[in-house]
């Protein structure tokens, strides 16, 4: 008698139980993603939008013009926009989660339409000759976006977004001359205090 013919297929038998297993893990894992909150907001690349912020609230507050005062402002957004997405394409790829899950897509949805709106209104008070009321337009949109597509995040993300609302506030109705100070107190502060917070609660 073939005494092979008794033995196990050790090739296909234990492949099964592991290919189903892996599967069950990856579903879970699709799960998670779709339902879980969105973790890839950069801690410390959070805090070097602040410090470039700073930066840029001193240069911008010694210029005589506006042209030259937006075009610094301008400049930092563009930088901030770069140290954003290379930091938090980087934490996804440490925490082995895909940027634009669940949580993320939902971020984005939620972030964007103040910053679309942002851009729109910047161009237009510019060209009105109302450059003076540009801080609390960008403090109090960039928060609603904070808020509005951090409610799939972490939970001092919304909370920053709110800070950020009341210096838009602030902004509005506080003496012109106090635009640089205050824009440096959200873009510069509170990124700096709560990108520190995230990074030691939800990691880099």
């Amino acid at each position: 008698m073939d005494n092979d013919a008794h033995k196990p297929d050790s090739d296909s038998s234990p492949a099964d139980p592991k290919a189903r297993a892996l599967e069950d893990l990856r579903f879970i894992r699709r799960t998670m993603e779709r339902a879980g909150s969105f973790t890839a907001v950069p801690g410390w690349g959070t805090v070097a939008m602040g410090v470039t912020a700073l930066g840029a609230a001193a240069l911008a507050s010694r210029q005589t013009t506006a042209a030259d005062w937006l075009l610094i402002w301008l400049i930092e957004a563009a930088l901030a926009m770069v140290i954003g997405v290379m930091t938090m394409t980087r934490k996804s790829i440490v925490q082995r989660a895909p940027l634009l899950s669940g949580a993320g897509w939902r971020f984005v949805f939620g972030f964007s339409p103040p910053m679309v709106s942002g851009v729109i209104l910047t161009a237009y008070l510019y060209s009105a000759g109302l450059a003076e009321a540009l801080p609390g337009t960008w403090l109090l949109l960039y928060g609603t976006g904070i808020m509005t597509g951090g409610a799939s995040s972490v939970r001092p993300v919304p909370i920053m977004g709110l800070c950020y609302m009341l210096l838009g506030t602030a902004a509005f109705f506080g003496p012109e001359a106090g635009g640089d100070v205050l824009l440096a107190a959200g873009f510069g502060g509170l990124n700096i205090i709560f990108g520190t917070i995230i990074a030691q609660r939800y990691g880099g």
